[in-house]
C-alpha cells in the first residue's frame, strides 16, 4: 500500500467548493477507493494565501519532509494542479526535485492523467491555464479596485482616526482628537520626534496596540485621508513616497477630521523642511560646520564630508570612486563663503523662534478627564445594576484610577509649563553666522535657505556658490 500526503492550499478568492474540509475529504475519498494510506501528520495546509511559494510555510515544511531518509509518503495528493502551484515554474521546479531526489509523484484526483509520454503535455496544459487564470484574475481584480479608488471608495483597513461602520469610514473620536492634536503641534514647529515621545509618554497606542514612532507620525500628517480623500498606489504600498505619481487621489465620502487650511499649513512646513533637510539625512546626526550638507566635489560632484581633525574631504575620495583628493580645512571654507555673503547680502534682518503654545496640550488632557469621569460613572451604573461582580468593578475602577492620576499629572505639567522665545535683530547675514549665540543647527538651516549647492575645486583654487 502507498502512502500519500494531502497538500490542500485556499486562497482569498476561493468558492466553498474548494475549502479546506471540502478539499480534505475529497483527497480522502479518492485515497480509500485507490488503496493509499494518509496518516494525519502528512496533511499541510496553507490558507487564505496565493500559489506563491515564498509565502506558503506548509508547503515548505511538505517539501523538507519529501526529501528526508527515509521518505514518510510516496506520492502527494493535491484536489487540482493549481493547488500545487499556479507559477509553471514553480511547479517544474518542485516536481522534478520530488520525482529525482525522492520518487514522488504529484497526483491531482480531480484531473485524470495516464502516466505516459502524452501526461508530460497535458498536465504541462493543466498547468499554463491555470497561471493564466491566475494572471487574468489579478488583472480584473486590480481593475475593480482602480474603479473603486476614482470613485474614492477607502480599500484597506481603517486608518487611525477612523473605524468602519456599514463598511465605511466613520470618526473615532478618541483617534480623531489624537489626529488634530498632532496637526495642531506640527504647525507650531514641533518636530516628528518630540510628537511621537508625547503621544507615547500620555499613552497613546496605534490601531495594532504599539507605540507611535517618527515615521507613524509621518504618515498621519501626510495621509489625505483626514480631509476627506482617500489615496490608493496600484503599483503597491506608498512606502513613504507620498508624492508617487502612480497614486490615485479621489474625493473621499467620509467625514473629514482636519480643515484643509490646517493641511495646507502642515504641508508648507513639511515643504520647507525637505530643503533644509534633504533624502536621507539624519536630523539627529552631529553638526560641526553650518556648510553641512551644501559643499560638492568640483571632480566628480559627490559631497564633502568632515573629517574628525577639522578638514572636509570628498567622500567618494574617502570611499576610492573619486580620484582627486579635495581635502581643506573647514574653518578656510567658511571664511571663504562669508567673504561672499559680505558682497551679496548687505541688508539687515531679524529672526525668532517662537513660545511653544500649550494650550493644544491642555485642552486635550482636560477632555481625555472628562471622559475618564464618564468611564468611572459607567462602571458604577453596571455594578449597580448587577453587570458587573463586585471584583470586575473594583478592577475597573483600580485601573481607572491610575489613569486620572497620570493624566492630572500631565495637566498640572501642562499648567505650568514655560518656554523662552529667541528673538534677534541682525545688522546683516554674517552677523548671524558669527555670532556665537547662535547654535550651528540655526546657522545650517540658513545656509540652506540661501545657498543651493557649493562646489570647490581644489586643484583650480575656485568656490562656486549658486543661490537659490
Amino acid at each position: 500500500m502507498q502512502n500519500a500526503a494531502c497538500y490542500i492550499r485556499v486562497s482569498t478568492d476561493d468558492q466553498t467548493e474548494f475549502s479546506p474540509g471540502a478539499q480534505l475529504r475529497s483527497l480522502r475519498d479518492y485515497a480509500k477507493k485507490n488503496g493509499i494510506a494518509i496518516s494525519e501528520k502528512n496533511i499541510y495546509t496553507d490558507e487564505g494565501i496565493s500559489g506563491k511559494t515564498a509565502k506558503r510555510p506548509a508547503f515548505l515544511k511538505m517539501i523538507a519532509a519529501a526529501k528526508s531518509k527515509p521518505k514518510p509518503f510516496d506520492v502527494i495528493l493535491v484536489h487540482k494542479f493549481d493547488r500545487f502551484a499556479r507559477s509553471r515554474e514553480d511547479s517544474v521546479v518542485y516536481k522534478s526535485l520530488l520525482k529525482k531526489e525522492a520518487g514522488i509523484r504529484v497526483i491531482s484526483i480531480t484531473e485524470s492523467i495516464e502516466d505516459d509520454k502524452f501526461a508530460v503535455i497535458l498536465e504541462a496544459m493543466l498547468e499554463a491555464m491555470a497561471e493564466y487564470y491566475s494572471l487574468n484574475l489579478a488583472e480584473e481584480v486590480k481593475k475593480g479596485m482602480t474603479e473603486k479608488a476614482l470613485r474614492g471608495e477607502y480599500q484597506t483597513t481603517a486608518p487611525f482616526g477612523y473605524r468602519y461602520v456599514e463598511k465605511k469610514l466613520a470618526i473615532e473620536p478618541n483617534e480623531a482628537e489624537v489626529v488634530r492634536l498632532l496637526y495642531n503641534k506640527f504647525a507650531e514647529k514641533q518636530n516628528l520626534r518630540a510628537l511621537a515621545a508625547y503621544v507615547n509618554e500620555i499613552g497613546i497606542k496605534t490601531k495594532r496596540g504599539c507605540k507611535f514612532e517618527n515615521r507613524t507620525i509621518e504618515y498621519i500628517l501626510n495621509n489625505p485621508v483626514y480631509i476627506g480623500k482617500t489615496r490608493w498606489t496600484p503599483t503597491g504600498r506608498t512606502r513613504r513616497n507620498f508624492k508617487n505619481p502612480e497614486s490615485i487621489i479621489a474625493q473621499g465620502e467620509h467625514e473629514p477630521i482636519i480643515s484643509p487650511e490646517l493641511w495646507e499649513r502642515v504641508h508648507e512646513i513639511i515643504a520647507v523642511q525637505k530643503e533644509i533637510r534633504p533624502a536621507r539625512s539624519r536630523s539627529g546626526a552631529r553638526i560641526s560646520t553650518w556648510l553641512k550638507g551644501l559643499l560638492r566635489c568640483g571632480n566628480c560632484g559627490g559631497t564633502l564630508v568632515v573629517l574628525k581633525n577639522a578638514y572636509m574631504q570628498c567622500n567618494g575620495y574617502s570611499k576610492g570612486s573619486c580620484k582627486i583628493s579635495h581635502c581643506v580645512k573647514t574653518v578656510l571654507l567658511e571664511d571663504l563663503v562669508l567673504e561672499q555673503f559680505e558682497i551679496i547680502f548687505q541688508s539687515s534682518f531679524e529672526i525668532s523662534i517662537e513660545t511653544k503654545n500649550t494650550s493644544n496640550d491642555f485642552h486635550f488632557l482636560s477632555e481625555h478627564l472628562k471622559k475618564i469621569e464618564a468611564k468611572e460613572r459607567r462602571i458604577k451604573e453596571a455594578y449597580l445594576e448587577g453587570i458587573d461582580t463586585k471584583e470586575e468593578y473594583k478592577q475597573n475602577r483600580r485601573i481607572l484610577t491610575a489613569e486620572r492620576s497620570e493624566t492630572l499629572a500631565h495637566l498640572n505639567a501642562a499648567k505650568t509649563e514655560n518656554y523662552e522665545s529667541f528673538h534677534k535683530h541682525f545688522a546683516n547675514v554674517n552677523a548671524l553666522f558669527t555670532d556665537d549665540f547662535v547654535s550651528l543647527k540655526i546657522k545650517n538651516k540658513t545656509a540652506h535657505f540661501l545657498i543651493k549647492k557649493i562646489i570647490f575645486n581644489k586643484k583650480e583654487k575656485t568656490l562656486e556658490i549658486h543661490y537659490k
